[in-house]
């Protein structure tokens, strides 16, 4: 990237624009601003080889380069990330990682061209056999209190500035199984926030065995497997899955819910694992 510069120390940009706009209501014209949300290609650079371009908000962009190789399968463990650095240029930004080399040679051996990767989570995937990482099933799966899943939901939209400035952010945030809220990460796109979120979960050493991931979309197949693949045992979205997340999900032991709302929530796999005071059978039930 030609004239690039790197970003401050806390590897964030404005995640926001103010804009004119000509707002029209009750059958009047006012011109006034708004605050769009921020959408930028983010280049993913290892060991000096651009690997993948992103659409993403510019804003927790280490989480971001830690958390995209972690679910991406790049890097197993966050050891393996020696260095990372954002620099902004003209077209974007790079994050530029240094990796162990024996992750670096098999990155090497599966290259791809995943621009784009925003838009359905697959795009540049060469064959049906890349389409799926290899998951281990869950270790461990607790049980979750649906009072605790809607004490989450509820506090959520108080967590997300960037979706209260510009009504266009996705949320995802990491909950304790009393569904107190430890993190959230936001972004334009859905897939960046988990990983953003899953990111900032390693750099601070949070212990995920037991809580979950509670997603302010819905719960596409690639939802389910980065959460898998981080050891979460258990995701939670205000919308609703896939099919295929569903079959995932219950491939690999994890609890998948949607339509969450406060008093209410569809549970897809291992309902066993769900307490509630009442559970009563209906056709329909959202």
């Amino acid at each position: 990237m030609s004239c690039a510069l790197p970003l401050p120390a806390d590897d964030t940009l404005p995640a926001s624009q103010c804009l004119p706009v000509l707002r029209l209501q009750a059958g009047s014209a006012v011109a006034a601003t708004d605050q769009l949300i921020a959408e930028v290609p983010v280049a993913m650079v290892y060991n000096g080889i651009s690997h993948a371009v992103l659409l993403a908000s510019p804003a927790d962009l280490h989480d971001f380069a830690l958390g995209f190789a972690l679910s991406e399968g790049i890097l197993t463990h966050a050891g393996e990330l020696y260095d990372c650095e954002a620099w902004q240029g003209e077209a974007g930004i790079e994050l530029r990682l240094d990796i162990a080399s024996a992750r670096f040679s098999q990155l090497k051996a599966r290259r791809r061209n995943m621009a784009g990767r925003t838009g359905c989570g697959l795009c540049g995937v060469d064959s049906l056999d890349a389409v799926a990482q290899t998951i281990a099933p869950l270790p461990l799966r607790p049980t979750l209190h649906t009072d605790s899943i809607a004490r989450a939901v509820a506090a959520l939209p108080a967590q997300q500035p960037l979706h209260a400035t510009t009504g266009a952010a996705h949320g995802a945030a990491y909950c304790h199984a009393d569904g107190s809220i430890v993190l959230v990460r936001e972004d334009v796109g859905r897939h960046n926030a988990l990983d953003k979120l899953i990111g900032a979960l390693r750099r601070q050493g949070v212990d995920t065995r037991d809580g979950f991931v509670l997603v302010s979309s819905r719960a596409s197949y690639e939802m389910v497997q980065k959460t898998a693949q981080a050891g979460i045992p258990a995701l939670i979205a205000v919308s609703a899955p896939t099919a295929y997340a569903a079959q995932l999900a219950g491939q690999c032991g994890l609890l998948l819910a949607g339509f969450a709302r406060p008093g209410r929530l569809v549970a897809y796999t291992h309902t066993e694992r769900l307490i509630t005071a009442t559970v009563t059978e209906t056709h329909h039930v959202y």
